[in-house]
C-alpha cells in the first residue's frame, strides 16, 4: 500500500515537472516572438524589414496584413498583436483616443507615394493619369477609401484632377491595396492606384501621382497597450526609427514624414 502510494506521488510529481518545463520553454518561445499588425501597403517592405530585425535581435515578426480600419477594428476586438503600423495617423490617434495603444509610442514612421500601375498586360496606352479616362480603359482599381488611406488619396487625387465623375463608373474596389494590384495584375483592371512600395522592378510602368493633388498619406504605428511584450515591441518599433530600418523604407519608396 506504502509502495502504492509512493508510486502515485511520484508519478505526479514527474508530471508536475514535464508540465512546468514546457510552460518554460513555451515562454522562453513566445518572449522570442511578437505580432505586428501592419497595413497592406507595407507588406513588402516590412517583409524586408522583418528578416533584417529578426537576424540582429533573434526575435522573430509574424505579421498580420489588412486594411488599416480592418486592422483597427480588429485590435478594438481585442486582437493579440503587439504593434500597430498603420497607413495614417488618424486610425492610431483614434486608437489612442480610447486607450488601446500606448501614448508615448505612437511615431511617424514615414510617407508613402502613390502611384497609377500599369501592368504589362494592359492594351491601352496610357502615359499620364488623363489617359485613365479613355474608351480603351476598360476597368480602374482602387482600394476602398473608407477602409484604406491609399484609396482615399486616389480619389482626391481623381477630384482635384476633375476625373472622377468621369472615371468612376469603371471603378472596382479592392479591400485593401494589395488585393487593388491584384485585380491588375490577374488582368481584371488595365490600371491600379497603389503605393509605389508594391510596384517591383521590372512590374509594369507607373506613372507617379502629383503628391499635392492629395492629404499627404503619413503613417504612423504604436504599440499595442495590451500586449505582454512590449519590451520586445519596443525595440521593434527602435529598429523601423533607427539608421537601418529608415533605409530600408527608404528603398521601398517611402520617405520621412515632414518635420520627423
Amino acid at each position: 500500500m506504502r509502495l502504492r502510494t509512493l508510486l502515485i506521488i511520484i508519478t505526479i510529481a514527474c508530471v508536475l515537472f514535464v508540465c512546468g518545463c514546457s510552460r518554460r520553454t513555451s515562454g522562453e518561445h513566445d518572449s522570442k516572438e511578437i505580432t505586428v499588425a501592419a497595413a497592406a501597403n507595407l507588406t513588402d517592405a516590412f517583409g524586408e524589414l522583418g528578416k533584417r530585425f529578426t537576424s540582429q535581435s533573434g526575435i522573430k515578426v509574424v505579421y498580420s496584413f489588412g486594411s488599416t480600419a480592418d486592422l483597427t477594428k480588429q485590435i478594438e476586438n481585442g486582437a493579440p498583436f503587439d504593434v500597430f503600423a498603420a497607413a495614417d495617423i488618424e486610425h492610431i490617434d483614434e486608437l489612442n483616443t480610447k486607450g488601446f495603444v500606448i501614448s508615448d509610442t505612437r511615431i511617424l514612421y514615414a510617407r508613402g507615394r502613390l502611384v497609377a500601375w500599369i501592368p504589362a498586360s494592359t492594351r491601352a496606352t496610357i502615359t499620364r493619369i488623363e489617359d485613365i479616362v479613355s474608351p480603351d480603359v476598360k476597368t480602374i482599381a482602387i482600394a476602398k477609401p473608407d477602409l484604406a488611406p491609399y484609396g482615399k488619396a486616389s480619389v482626391e487625387a481623381l477630384r482635384a484632377l476633375n476625373l472622377w465623375s468621369q472615371i468612376e463608373p469603371k471603378v472596382v474596389y479592392g479591400s485593401n491595396v494589395s488585393q487593388t494590384k491584384q485585380y491588375a495584375s490577374t488582368g481584371n483592371a488595365d490600371v491600379a492606384f497603389i503605393p509605389l512600395s508594391l510596384v517591383k522592378p521590372n512590374e509594369g510602368r507607373y506613372i507617379e501621382v502629383d503628391a499635392s493633388l492629395h492629404q499627404p498619406i503619413d503613417q504612423a504605428l504604436a504599440i499595442v497597450k495590451a500586449s505582454s511584450k512590449q519590451e520586445q515591441a519596443r525595440r521593434f518599433t527602435d529598429y523601423i526609427m533607427s539608421a537601418d530600418g529608415q533605409a530600408v523604407l527608404k528603398e521601398y519608396g517611402y520617405s520621412k514624414p515632414a518635420g520627423e
